[in-house]
This record gives C-alpha cells, structure tokens and sequence, in this order.
C-alpha cells in the first residue's frame, strides 16, 4: 500500500452530493458518495484539505461550495500560516480549504495543488506505526502531534493528527460518536483502523 487514490463518503442523498461535489470542488473520482444512513453525530474524526496557491483561490472554492449548498463553518482568514478556511458539506464532511500565501499574485483559478486527507486520531506515534506496518512512508513527522505520508503523484495524501487538535483546526467541537461515514480506496486489501478507519481495494469508475 503506497497511495490512497480515492475517499468515498458515506450520504444520506448520494445523488445530491455527487452534484455538490462536481459543483464545489472538481475532484472527479478522487472523492466518491454511497448511500448510508449510518447513525453519525458531531464531528466525525476526519477533515479533507485542498491546498491552493493563493487567497483568491481560496474565496473561490468557498463560494463555489456555499453557493452548491455547503455552510460556513470558518470564514476564510489570514493567520501566521497563511490564508483559509472551513465549510461543511451538505453530507456532513469538513472540508479546509487554504494556502501559504498572503497576497494574490495573479487571477484565481481552479487548480488544487494538494489534496489531503486529514484523520483525528487518539495516538498519532500508534497509528503512525499502524501505516509504516501496511507499507506507507513516512514524509514528516512531528512527534505526537502530525504525520504526514509521502504520497504518489495524482493521489490523495494523507496526514495523522490529534483528534482534538484537528477539530480544534476545522472550528468544531472534538466530540462525536457513531460511524465516520468515509471509506478510504487504496491499497492492496482491506481492513479498519486502531481509530476505526476503513480502507478498501479502490476499483475503476466506469
């Protein structure tokens, strides 16, 4: 297992997200909807990220995506990192969306130039150890509190951060139970998580 090619969310109305995600971001098969009605509450352990090049990008995605029904969850800002911000999707999934720059330097445009996903997990070191066992390679790692895997081109990347630390990140209480509505396709088999993340061999949309 080296790269994670697709992320399939779990909808109440798959059709209706498959349009918000066509609408709002683009991705084409990267991001995948199935029906399920799991019981879900608060937040659900993980964040989808799409880095960009600059602010004006950033506005962008966001208005694209409240416009196709998603909500604000953090405005967009500047900080000491650079510029972002969070929306909620109608099917219930965080999404950041942000960049490293400060000023535009030139017009917006759709071009993602990172997509990552981001898992809430209870022991950052135990899981790190879980991913280096099933083949992945570690890119950066910041003790206990971040790890991200060296990824393939075109696919998604993926990071490891503290639970509380990530919901604190995305603007939402750290609290939730029930499924996380999200299956990750990649690999060479599938199997669950220490924190309850579900993988899946990824298969060709036709």
């Amino acid at each position: 297992m080296t790269s994670i090619d697709s992320v399939t969310l779990g909808a109440n109305d798959p059709a209706a997200a498959t349009r918000f995600y066509d609408a709002a971001f683009g991705l084409g098969s990267q991001v995948r909807v199935r029906a399920s009605e799991t019981p879900t509450t608060g937040f659900r352990g993980f964040t989808l990220s799409l880095t960009v090049s600059q602010p004006g990008t950033v506005n962008g995605f966001i208005d694209a995506a409240v416009a196709a029904g998603a909500s604000v969850v953090k405005p967009a800002t500047k900080s000491f990192w650079g510029y972002g911000g969070v929306v909620r999707a109608p099917d219930g999934a965080l999404w950041k969306i942000a960049t490293s720059a400060k000023k535009d330097t030139g017009p917006a445009t759709r071009q993602i130039d990172r997509f990552v996903l981001l898992l809430g997990v209870e022991d950052v070191v135990a899981t790190k150890k879980f991913y280096v066992a099933r083949g992945l390679t570690v890119g950066k790692s910041f003790g206990r509190k971040y790890v991200e895997f060296e990824t393939q081109p075109n696919s998604v990347k993926l990071a490891l951060y503290g639970r509380r630390a990530l919901a604190k990140d995305a603007g939402v209480p750290p609290e939730g139970t029930g499924s996380h509505r999200l299956t990750i396709g990649g690999g060479d088999g599938s199997f669950t998580d220490p924190d309850g993340f579900a993988w899946e061999v990824a298969t060709e949309v036709r």
